[in-house]
């Protein structure tokens, strides 16, 4: 079957965030919304048919795990990832960003310190400041256009700290780390005693010829130590549903964490929250393979484009997800500049990148899951704003 990606969907209406944030957040409505990170192509039609199934039954009522939602899982992992995982190692979760909120509580105590990367998706930093912890922040290095980690800033900062929040895939860059660099990672934890949680949600999302190595899977330490957070979410645009999942093998570990999940009752489902899932892992690998080729499509129009014609800027080419990080500091404006030329100038609604720590100064991220003529209206109005100064 052949999808249409092309479609321009209709959001009005929906409650969508994306559209209804817009006023409160960047003060007018007539932006093309391309921040928060769902996207504008339609669910695909074997989880929406579910969806409709279950509604035939008009009683939504408190709803099991069934084993089903055991197997998708495991089976996808094998079959995507290589990575063999058992049914007890697997627990729901209402979402990644709960979920990292909840292993800072499950493994530290205030005070304590938790380390992060910047750039790094923001809820990193405000799950631990908001419990009270102390933050800890290794930067990245961007190198020939891509992010790369200082391991001996990294053996130094992790002194000290309890838990280290990793993104693999990397958001905002779209970093696909490779196993040498995962094994390093595992084994300076090891040998510090720092706990590692691995937020995996672009997992599905890595693009050819990169390859998504679970951080679980690559070595014996990296396994009893490691906390492993994944959804179908992102890969198949189901974010409202709540279908996260945690990944843990060490027993020790995973009764620590699950204690908190169940004592603050968070390990109860929502009615769509398991058969999505099966439905995405058992029937979505021709939908995800073909939205993930109109995705690179979308990506290489940007690149192309604004070599061609907005020389100023720089892509982080994404080995991972569709979001886009682009260096706007060639134009030597200030961060307020840059999001008011992007908004008021361009008419688009990006993510200002100071948000992911101040290594994101001088940057904006923008979501490329999209119809391409979408892409193509927001390069032009870019083009033209940035023209105009």
């Amino acid at each position: 079957m052949n999808y249409n990606f092309d479609e321009v969907v209709c959001r009005k209406h929906t409650d969508a965030l994306k559209l209804e944030a817009l006023a409160p957040r960047w003060g007018r409505t007539d932006l093309l919304p391309m921040w928060v990170a769902d996207m504008d192509f339609k669910t695909p039609p074997f989880i929406v048919e579910v969806m409709k199934k279950r509604m035939e039954c008009e009683v939504f009522g408190y709803t099991a795990k069934p084993e089903s939602w055991y197997e998708a899982i495991i089976s996808w992992q094998k079959r995507r990832h290589k990575w063999t995982i058992t049914k007890e190692m697997i627990s729901f979760v209402p979402g990644v960003v709960p979920a990292l909120a909840m292993a800072v509580q499950a493994f530290t105590q205030r005070g304590e310190k938790v380390m992060i990367q910047q750039p790094v998706y923001n809820p990193f930093a405000q799950v631990i400041r908001n419990n009270h912890r102390e933050l800890v922040n290794c930067p990245l290095e961007l190198k020939d256009g891509q992010y790369y980690i200082n391991f001996k800033l990294f053996e130094k900062k992790i002194k000290g700290c309890k838990l280290f929040l990793f993104c693999h895939p990397h958001n905002p860059g779209g970093r696909v780390w490779t196993r040498e660099e995962l094994e390093k990672v595992a084994t300076i934890c090891a040998q510090n005693n720092v706990i590692i949680v691995a937020d995996e949600i672009h997992a599905d999302l890595t693009l050819l010829p990169y390859e998504h190595i679970p951080f679980a899977s690559v070595s014996e330490e990296a396994k009893q130590n490691s906390v492993v957070f994944a959804s179908p979410s992102k890969a198949f645009n189901m974010a409202g549903l709540a279908t996260s999942y945690a990944v843990i093998a060490n027993p020790t570990l995973r009764r620590r964490f699950e204690s908190y999940v169940e004592g603050n009752e968070l390990a109860a489902g929502n009615v769509f929250a398991f058969n999505t899932v099966v439905a995405a892992y058992n029937k979505g690998e021709e939908w995800l393979q073909q939205m993930l080729t109109y995705v690179q499509g979308n990506i290489d129009e940007v690149v192309s484009y604004i070599k061609e014609n907005i020389p100023q800027l720089k892509v982080i080419i994404p080995q991972a997800s569709y979001l886009v990080f682009i260096d706007f500091s060639a134009l030597q404006l200030n961060q307020k500049d840059i999001v008011a030329l992007c908004t008021n100038r361009a008419h688009l609604a990006l993510n200002d990148g100071s948000i992911y720590g101040e290594e994101g100064n001088g940057y904006m991220r923008i979501n490329l899951a999209c119809p391409r003529s979408v892409v193509r209206q927001a390069l032009a109005q870019l083009k033209d704003a940035i023209t105009s100064i």
